[in-house]
């Protein structure tokens, strides 16, 4: 990874940040090495930014965090900061420091600072925070980090001193109460097609709620990515080992599950449980648009379901049918034109809202299409639309499909 920065090459996709890697390089603030012991004795701050993957029982694997915790320890020539920027578990800062203090004479400070990143819109997130959380225990150390992050915070946006438990519990519960809201819709979504509601019109009235908001409530195929997932988890096994049952969390965790299989279970509903002979269109892999990442993507699933069941399929994603074909393999089909997935496809999935997939020629996907059918996973096209088009619609949470037959 190393030897690809150094030559200009991001070995993720997020936009706009191959521009801005090049750009610092260029003007020399910017370098990339794998000598972590000069690295950290040129440094008077080193932030720790490993993987924190989860373990078998759920929990935050810290293996990486501790292993960089001894490595910078030995690396220091004098006083240090270590800013923890992964995601870790409560008494972490602590457990960190002990690790330091016990291979080293120098002081060190170890500061806890959560990052509130969204892939595909990090570099955005970074610039313009909606806040920065800073945790420790010492005043020089809360005044050193202000000044780190002062020209980010211009605009008012508060940065937060508190304590360090308080700021690795921060992190958590963050992402708890945004995963939480993406389960309740998606729950909600199942019922409204039972008592036949549009969850579209139900999430607007409750958004206009100033106490609830618009944000999060949007119903799909079940979130995915690095962060929610494991976080829920990890936050369960941390309430478990205090005692403390956290009880939504596992009902969110669950549904979630659930959520992942809704869209092919909405194709067996139309299609029957054996789909030998028919050919699905899946358009979008990454568990979000903006990202190449796999990592627990709800089309991995769908893609499973499908394919056991006896199907065939083909997708397109702009940026991830390189991840999609590493983590899904050879079980499926990859396309690098949408239409062409579409192509002799008894319907069209469409599981992540991609900018490219909002306006669809529907003329073409209809000749294309073998059966004019769409399960739309994201709710981002219109039904009367699609209906105009002649195409049987299945959305989430809706009050039916728009069955062209009927």
């Amino acid at each position: 990874k190393i030897e690809q920065l150094e030559s200009g090459k991001i070995p993720i996709y997020e936009p706009g940040l191959e521009e801005l890697v090049d750009r610092n390089v260029k003007g020399q603030r910017l370098s990339f090495t794998t000598d972590l012991k000069s690295a950290v004795a040129e440094s008077t701050i080193t932030f720790i930014a490993v993987g924190t993957p989860q373990a078998d029982d759920g929990s935050c694997d810290l293996t990486a965090v501790k292993v960089v915790a001894g490595e910078i320890a030995e690396a220091m020539t004098g006083p240090q900061i270590v800013v923890n920027k992964s995601t870790v578990p409560v008494g972490t800062a602590e457990l960190v420091t002990g690790i330091i203090q016990g291979k080293t004479s120098h002081p060190v400070e170890v500061v806890s600072n959560p990052e509130f990143l969204k892939e595909g819109a990090a570099i955005d997130d970074f610039m313009k925070p909606d806040r920065v959380v800073i945790g420790t225990n010492s005043d020089e150390v809360a005044r050193t980090m202000k000044e780190l992050y002062s020209p980010f915070v211009r605009t008012g946006k508060p940065l937060m001193v508190m304590d360090p438990p308080s700021a690795e519990l921060t992190k958590y519960a963050s992402n708890a109460m945004l995963a939480t809201k993406i389960s309740f819709m998606n729950e909600l979504s199942r019922l409204s097609e039972k008592v036949g509601a549009d969850i579209s019109k139900v999430r607007q009235g409750m958004g206009a709620d100033q106490r609830i908001g618009p944000h999060f409530l949007f119903p799909g195929v079940g979130y995915g990515g690095s962060c929610f997932p494991k976080d829920i988890r990890a936050l369960s096994h941390l309430g478990q080992e205090n005692g403390v049952h956290l009880e939504i969390l596992a009902a969110v965790d669950s549904v979630n599950d659930l959520q992942k299989r809704v869209l092919s279970e909405k194709v067996v509903a139309r299609f029957g449980e054996d789909l030998s002979g028919h050919k699905f269109a899946f358009w979008g892999l990454a568990f979000k648009p903006k990202t190449d990442d796999m990592r627990e993507a709800p089309s991995i699933v769908i893609a499973e379901e499908l394919v056991k069941r006896g199907a065939r399929v083909c997708a397109h994603d702009p940026e991830a049918l390189h991840t999609g074909r590493e983590a899904i393999g050879d079980s499926i089909e990859y396309c690098d034109d949408p239409y062409l997935a579409a192509e002799g496809a008894s319907a069209l999935l469409l599981i992540t809202e991609w900018n490219e997939y909002r306006g669809p020629d529907f003329e073409r996907l209809r000749s294309l299409l073998k059966e004019p059918v769409i399960f739309d996973g994201r709710n981002i096209w219109d039904m009367k639309l699609a209906s105009k088009h002649s195409f049987e619609y299945f959305g989430i949470g809706t009050r039916g499909s728009s069955d062209a037959k009927k």
